[in-house]
């Protein structure tokens, strides 16, 4: 098995797709808008994903937060609400707000596991700050680190309960962050004291079963290099500082805020700490460049890959779609928006 994550062209899987995915043995794939299209052909494509791989664990990734982030839209799919709106909920209702994203997520979960997928990289744990960039917005749970561990816990719990793997995003903190990732390298200047509210809810939340780090640079911390290719800030502060020792995947290789080839991207980011590295646009080319960094996944990762998984095996909660949403819409309304 390769310690990638991979996404792949379009709505079927073109043939030189599976004989690259038979040799390189990614450890799993991730959808986009690009990929979907209705129930049937994203379930058939979810189940031929599973038979190349050889595993019906196969992590199945997904980016379906709800707001302005969902690949799965309307009409085929509800829409979902964005992180914002649990957050004035929990203004005048904490506990109303805490019941109204679980079963929000829960609802969420059971939507990807009828087509097949089992992981969604949810929740944000990112702390917005004022004037930061628009990246995170509404998409964040809150400005209060203890909210949004709150939020954050409730949309883990939600999801597991619905059969999903949740990721929680993007550590070590993408909210204070001035710029897009996906265009250029932010800059985070604030002093390690700062930082640490960015920090508490990942360390409150440091037994998720996976999380996807930032393309940011810290400087308190490594002026030098983003997150995702610093063995300082994976190693003293993600698997130290915070304590988060389960399976840690990079986020996207090909975001601009990376610089160097694909192979030296995806070698730095698993000899900085990430047990995987993610790459997302489907592209060839790239992908086989990313696969030429990289060897045989390691087997402390494939221990924390395994266990993630492991963690919605025989998920059982049935309670209706329907019900979970009129849970979710009557407890929102309590906000008059």
């Amino acid at each position: 098995m390769t310690p990638l994550i991979l996404g792949l062209s379009g709505r079927a899987l073109t043939d030189d797709e599976r004989a690259f995915f038979r040799d390189v043995a990614p450890a799993g794939f991730i959808l986009f808008k690009r990929n979907v299209a209705d129930r049937a052909q994203l379930k058939a494509l979810t189940d031929e994903l599973r038979s190349i791989a050889g595993r019906d664990d196969v992590p199945i990734l997904i980016d379906q937060e709800g707001g302005r982030v969902a690949r799965m839209q309307p009409p085929e799919w509800p829409a979902f609400p964005p992180g914002a709106a649990f957050d004035r909920l929990y203004d005048i209702a904490p506990v109303s707000a805490i019941e109204a994203m679980r079963a929000n997520t829960q609802a969420l979960a059971a939507m990807l596991r009828e087509v097949g997928i089992n992981v969604d990289c949810l929740p944000l744990l990112d702390v917005r700050q004022p004037g930061a960039h628009d990246i995170i917005g509404d998409r964040a749970l809150g400005t209060d680190p203890m909210r949004v561990a709150a939020l954050g816990r409730a949309t883990l719990d939600g999801l597991k309960a619905g059969g999903v793997v949740g990721v929680v995003k993007h550590v070590p903190g993408h909210g204070r962050s001035t710029a897009d990732s996906h265009v250029e390298l932010p800059v985070v200047t604030a002093s390690a004291e700062d930082l640490e509210s960015d920090l508490r809810p990942f360390t409150t939340l440091n037994g998720a079963p996976m999380a996807m780090t930032a393309h940011v640079v810290f400087t308190a911390w490594d002026a030098e290099r983003p997150a995702s290719l610093s063995p300082t800030v994976i190693g003293d502060i993600v698997r130290g500082r915070i304590g988060f020792d389960n399976l840690l995947m990079s986020d996207d290789l090909g975001m601009h805020a990376l610089q160097g080839s694909f192979t030296d991207r995806t070698a730095g980011v698993i000899a900085a700490g990430c047990d995987i590295g993610l790459h997302c646009s489907g592209d060839m080319a790239e992908m086989q460049a990313c696969a030429a960094g990289v060897g045989a996944i390691s087997p402390r990762a494939r221990e924390r890959l395994d266990a993630a998984m492991a963690t919605i095996a025989g998920a059982a909660d049935d309670t209706p779609f329907d019900a979970l949403i009129a849970k979710r819409d009557a407890l929102l309304a309590l906000t008059g928006a």
